[in-house]
């Protein structure tokens, strides 16, 4: 090294360090300008909930608001009852996310790991429900609630959630993966299929199963149109149906529509701050783009 330092010329040691710094610059302004774009609607989200609805529909934006309105925060709790809408949302997505990690799992493993007959029509049906939108599934969906008399309840909501295709293919694909003598090798221990699924699999399958957890409690908290069509009170609904009912027919108060919106964000952006690590690691050793 001491040679190398002789040999290269003083300039050319300099050039080199002002170029490597230049593109760092280079690279950390085009980040900060990225980043800037990915968050600005957020950002104009909380201007707009601080504003007037004047300031909000005027031709000419407005940056900034000429008085910060916190009261649109409080008039949303005038408006809608919060926190039984609230409490609506976490139920589903607690029931929901714990019901897929133990339906989708076990049925992945299934699939992947076991012979029986009909598993590869029974695949196929399974997976077929992916090529089709939920909006067909709509009007049979509503029927067979309304015959179980389930309208307007938690169950009701809940129910057509609790299983989903695309959870059955995410940990099929995830158990296929496993090498077979882990397998095998239980058995020479005397294991029966459940304990090498429960004791052996399912700890390997955890990147996975973490996949499925934040996409089936991120699902379950936005599901707009499902809880829409079933619920009519408003103390039954959830939040992300209970925010559409501010919007008015003829006249729509923005601000407090905004103000809405941040706090039934707020707990679900709070879990993803606090399991931010997990989150990104899950996605990255699952492959899913």
């Amino acid at each position: 090294m001491a040679t190398e330092s002789i040999l290269v010329p003083e300039g050319a040691r300099r050039r080199g360090a002002s170029r490597r710094r230049g593109s760092h610059v280079v690279a950390h302004v085009v980040l900060g300008t990225g980043g800037f774009i990915m968050a600005f609607p957020f950002l104009w989200q909380i201007i707009m909930s601080l504003s007037t609805n004047a300031e909000v529909q005027s031709v000419t934006p407005v940056l900034w608001p000429a008085e910060l309105q916190w009261s649109n925060y409080a008039e949303v709790f005038d408006r809608l009852p919060f926190f039984d809408q609230l409490q609506t949302s976490v139920l589903i997505t607690v029931i929901r996310t714990v019901a897929q990690i133990l339906f989708c799992t076990l049925a992945g493993y299934a699939f992947a790991r076991m012979r029986f007959r009909g598993s590869g029509v029974l695949l196929a049906l399974v997976l077929s429900i992916l090529m089709v939108p939920s909006q067909v599934y709509l009007l049979s969906q509503y029927q067979i609630i309304q015959g179980l008399g389930l309208l307007d309840s938690l169950g009701g909501l809940v129910l057509p959630g609790l299983f989903s295709a695309f959870g059955t293919f995410l940990m099929r694909t995830a158990f296929l993966a496993m090498p077979a003598e882990l397998e095998e090798a239980a058995r020479l221990d005397g294991a029966n299929p459940f304990q090498i699924f429960w004791k052996i699999m399912l700890p390997l399958a955890r990147p996975s199963i973490s996949v499925l957890a934040i996409t089936t409690a991120l699902w379950s908290w936005n599901e707009l149109l499902w809880p829409l069509v079933i619920t009519t009170f408003s103390d039954r609904m959830p939040l992300s149906a209970g925010l559409a009912t501010l919007i008015g027919d003829r006249t729509t108060d923005y601000p407090v529509v905004m103000a809405a919106s941040l706090l039934a964000m707020a707990p679900i952006l709070i879990l993803f701050i606090v399991l931010q690590r997990r989150v990104i690691d899950g996605l990255a050793s699952s492959g899913l783009k």
